[in-house]
């Protein structure tokens, strides 16, 4: 296994992820409460602006991919995207009607879309590609140390300003401001061949360009997270199992936390053994999960599952990225991320809508038990994939 050490911008990205995310899920994980119980909003038009916000991230991405591409500057784009998600986060203090709170919320999702696509982009583009896999892999480990400390930040500050929401709001401002500082700052993007004149990355002479591997590959990864439904059905199941209501969000930490323990070494073990391996693997232990949660009638076997959700997603998350990294044209990277994240996206939020049918109409056992179906389909898929490609 290669031992060269990864680019600095690579880690200031990663660190950047880190602390937006802190600051993020310092509000996500209260705002729910406060939006019903501070400002008197329904469950309806909760999730209505989760609904709104989430599909509008996902089509933006595709754009903002795009446009880097036919820029040829992948930083910029990504500290407007960054930037635009710290400016919102003084919004959800101040507000005082919930129209402020929607509109923070869509230009937040907004920024996370225009960020996205171009920041994975850059990953690649800062890269060796024999380690791009530790690179994605490393990235995903900070993202994801992030989503696990902001709710416990959010819990701490709970506690010390007696449940005053709007400081703990107030407080998320800080770790906003240094992850735009970071990046600003500490990444420097690579020059790019100033000869090739800009071509628009969205026709169909372009996309075609992206080849038949990446097609495959993207197929695949949203069949994959057609298997993979929201995590609030792991919430749902543990509550199911008799897990007390204050300690629910013990769900969600430990899923990340086995998340971003397993992602380094999954992605740094996919630049040795192979992607498709590491990808394998991932799938099958998604599979695994979902049995244990689906079969199991105590605590153990469901967290045992959510364990396993999360190692899933540390073998499978950084490991679609370098396959599509190293499969596209580097000009046309942001357009495939793009396309990955819509197509990802819209599937999981197809999965969800399935997941909660299921479990109104046949119980939780059937909905962990289809994504165990899905994820099986998915590992055949896998291997015609890897069978074609040896073809």
């Amino acid at each position: 296994m290669s031992r060269k050490p990864l680019p600095r911008g690579v880690w200031a990205l990663g660190l950047t992820s880190l602390f937006m995310d802190v600051s993020s899920e310092m509000i996500h994980a209260l705002l729910p409460v406060y939006l019903v119980a501070g400002l008197g909003a329904s469950m309806l038009a909760v999730g209505v602006i989760e609904g709104i916000a989430e599909a509008t991230a996902q089509v933006v991405k595709v754009f903002s991919g795009a446009v880097s591409d036919w820029m040829g500057r992948r930083k910029p784009l990504a500290v407007l995207g960054y930037g635009l998600a710290a400016l919102t986060k003084p919004v959800f203090p101040l507000a005082g009607s919930l129209g402020w709170i929607v509109a923070a919320r869509f230009v937040d999702r907004v920024g996370k879309g225009i960020r996205g696509a171009p920041r994975d982009a850059l990953v690649a583009d800062l890269t060796p590609e024999d380690r791009r896999g530790a690179a994605y892999g490393l990235r995903q480990t900070l993202d994801t140390v992030g989503a696990f400390l902001g709710p416990l930040l959010a819990i701490a500050l709970m506690w010390v300003t007696a449940d005053n929401i709007p400081k703990v709001f107030w407080a998320a401002i800080l770790p906003a401001v240094i992850s735009v500082s970071i990046l600003a700052i500490w990444v420097r993007e690579p020059p790019r061949d100033a000869t090739a004149p800009p071509r628009p990355p969205l026709t169909r002479a372009e996309l075609a360009r992206l080849g038949a591997l990446f097609w495959a590959v993207t197929g695949v990864a949203a069949l994959f997270s057609l298997a993979r439904f929201s995590e609030a059905f792991l919430i749902l199941r543990a509550d199911n199992a008799g897990l007390t209501a204050a300690l629910i969000p013990l769900v969600l930490i430990v899923m990340n936390i086995v998340y971003a323990l397993a992602a380094y070494p999954a992605g740094a073990l996919s630049d040795s053994a192979g992607r498709m391996p590491v990808l394998a693997a991932g799938i099958a232990l998604l599979v695994a999960g979902d049995l244990a949660m689906a079969l199991s009638t105590g605590l153990v076997g469901v967290f045992a599952g959510i364990a396993l959700w999360g190692v899933s997603m540390g073998f499978t998350q950084g490991a679609f990225a370098a396959v599509v990294a190293d499969t596209v044209p580097a000009e046309l990277r942001g357009t495939a991320f793009g396309v990955l994240n819509l197509a990802t996206g819209l599937a999981t939020l197809v999965a969800s809508v399935v997941a909660g049918v299921l479990w109104d109409g046949f119980g939780p056992s059937a909905t962990f038990l289809a994504g165990a179906g899905l994820g099986g389909v998915t590992l055949i898929a896998l291997g015609g994939l890897v069978w074609r490609r040896r073809a």
